[in-house]
């Protein structure tokens, strides 16, 4: 059933051309065929129209799910014109494509497909949360402080998809406050990391670090 459903996906386009073909036939060698090839061109009017506002992003989720990273951005590169995507699928199509750039750490493109997955409009506040998280770490790696505060602090406020990433976000929130000598400021997003209790070794280890040097200042 799997392959059937992606072999429908990846050749819409042939198929309709062969339904077309078929309704013709059918219309010009039967009396009445009109009322039979209807059909077949109501078919194919609809896989052409799924083929460029949908594309073969409903394939994406498995291969990213089995880590088959190669073979999910193989779908995403058979979208050759993203902007005729339904709004919700080109949002979706942009945000992977961000998320395979950060990966390849392409930041330049990651922050450009996020921008466009943003433009698309996303439905979800978490995960358009995830993506100003995304942004505001985009900018902090390159050095943008300013732009990567107010991110960040955009993200927590429409909110995150669970309580790692709005640690995640605290913490460097609190780091850029560090940077700045703002000390209060550093202390009230650290605690509000704190407070979120995340579970990934890596954040928890840095909650450790910034123990550490938050207990060293005064006041």
């Amino acid at each position: 059933m799997q392959t059937l459903r992606r072999i429908i996906v990846l050749y819409r386009l042939p198929i309709a051309i062969a339904l077309i073909a078929l309704g013709v036939v059918i219309t010009m060698q039967m009396k009445h065929g009109i009322w039979v090839s209807w059909i077949f061109f109501l078919i194919a009017i609809l896989m052409v129209v799924a083929h460029f506002m949908i594309g073969p992003i409903t394939l994406i989720q498995r291969h990213v799910e089995d880590g088959d990273i190669e073979g999910a951005q193989s779908l995403l590169a058979r979208v050759k014109y993203p902007n005729l995507l339904y709004k919700p699928v080109r949002s979706a199509y942009y945000m992977l494509k961000s998320n395979f750039s950060t990966m390849n750490e392409n930041y330049e493109d990651a922050e450009t497909d996020i921008r466009k997955s943003l433009d698309a409009g996303i439905a979800d506040k978490n995960v358009e949360g995830g993506a100003y998280l995304q942004l505001g770490m985009i900018a902090y790696k390159k050095g943008d402080k300013k732009a990567a505060y107010e991110n960040l602090r955009k993200s927590v406020t429409i909110g995150l998809p669970d309580k790692d990433s709005e640690a995640s976000a605290y913490l460097q929130l609190s780091s850029i406050c560090g940077e700045r000598r703002d000390f209060r400021g550093m202390k009230n997003y650290y605690q509000k990391a704190k407070a979120c209790k995340p579970k990934a070794e890596i954040i928890v280890n840095q909650l450790k670090e910034m123990d550490k040097y938050i207990s060293r200042i005064p006041g």
